[in-house]
């Protein structure tokens, strides 16, 4: 775990911003970013100058190690994206944002992304009601997000959304604490990602 979690740092150190990879972790004072703020290695202090390709390279690996996404899961959002009328970019942060495994994190079901889709993959999510265990799963408007009764004795999920709460529910998001569910209420916008993400490299590199 400690091996884990010293890569996972080492990534947001490379980015030189925090990707909030390790949940809790990244709010506290433990956080790697805070720290050192500046990149691994014997050369991390030195500034290096990136434009271009690489700054675009740069954006779209930042945005899939934030959401946890392959290469390919990836092509395929930005490739529907770009079918969708509006801005190419907005979709694509927007599709990500719906995603049930984000969701799920967004609600505080899971203090991590990555936790989140454990939670997920591990059948402990309904919609509606029903089982749904698929992390890329499109939310929609209307639909009701909760974590089975076996999970809502759990102390760490409780606290998990204690923290969630605190930090703020994002409003298209309806969250009943009380009861571990939470209902979509409207679809997220641009506004509603507030990661810096700059959006409109990344459609610059595919549409290369």
């Amino acid at each position: 775990m400690a091996r884990y979690t010293d890569a996972v740092c080492r990534l947001c150190r490379r980015e030189n911003m925090k990707l909030f990879l390790k949940g809790e972790r990244c709010y506290s004072e433990k956080c790697a970013v805070d720290r050192r703020n500046y990149a691994p290695g014997m050369h991390g202090r030195r500034k290096q100058k990136i434009q271009g390709y690489g700054l675009q390279l740069r954006e779209k690996q930042k945005v899939k190690r934030i959401y946890g996404v392959y290469e390919r899961q990836f092509r395929r959002l930005f490739a529907n994206a770009a079918r969708q009328k509006g801005i190419t970019g907005e979709a694509l942060l927007i599709a990500l944002e719906r995603r049930l495994d984000n969701v799920v994190h967004r609600l505080g079901f899971g203090a991590s992304r990555a936790q989140a889709r454990q939670i997920v993959s591990h059948g402990h999510v309904t919609i509606n009601g029903k089982k749904v265990d698929i992390p890329s799963y499109q939310v929609k408007q209307g639909e009701v997000v909760a974590v089975k009764a076996k999970l809502k004795e759990n102390s760490f999920l409780t606290a998990a959304v204690e923290s969630a709460r605190a930090r703020g529910i994002p409003r298209w998001l309806e969250l009943d604490g009380g009861e571990l569910k939470g209902t979509v209420v409207a679809m997220p916008t641009r506004e509603d990602v507030s990661l810096p993400v700059q959006e409109q490299l990344i459609v610059e590199l595919y549409s290369k």
